[in-house]
């Protein structure tokens, strides 16, 4: 989990060949807080994705765009008792994603 993913990744195309877990999710790797956010959707019904972290703060507004925006957690529904929340679910990219050794 804390390999350098460019050493990694590069090492791999030197033999134009890629472990089967990483073949979909192409260029984009998740960073290790997009993992620890993805995987804490694992445990809950229907995929949903933590609104804080484990210490009670927020979940970094970046992180969470950035998995919107490679397909790995979608919007679930709107809060009408917190509408500034950005209440979020797994994909099944993201899924993969977070479950990728």
């Amino acid at each position: 989990m804390f390999a350098d993913r460019d050493l990694v990744r590069h090492q791999a195309q030197s033999f134009s060949a890629f472990a089967l877990n990483d073949n979909e999710l192409g260029n984009e790797l998740p960073t290790i807080h997009e993992i620890l956010y993805l995987r804490r959707g694992l445990t809950q019904a229907g995929g949903k994705l933590p609104l804080f972290d484990l210490d009670g703060q927020s979940v970094d507004e970046a992180i969470v765009q950035r998995c919107l925006d490679r397909g790995w957690a979608e919007p679930w529904f709107h809060n009408p008792l917190k509408p500034d929340w950005l209440v979020c679910k797994l994909t099944e990219a993201g899924r993969r994603a977070a479950t990728a050794p």
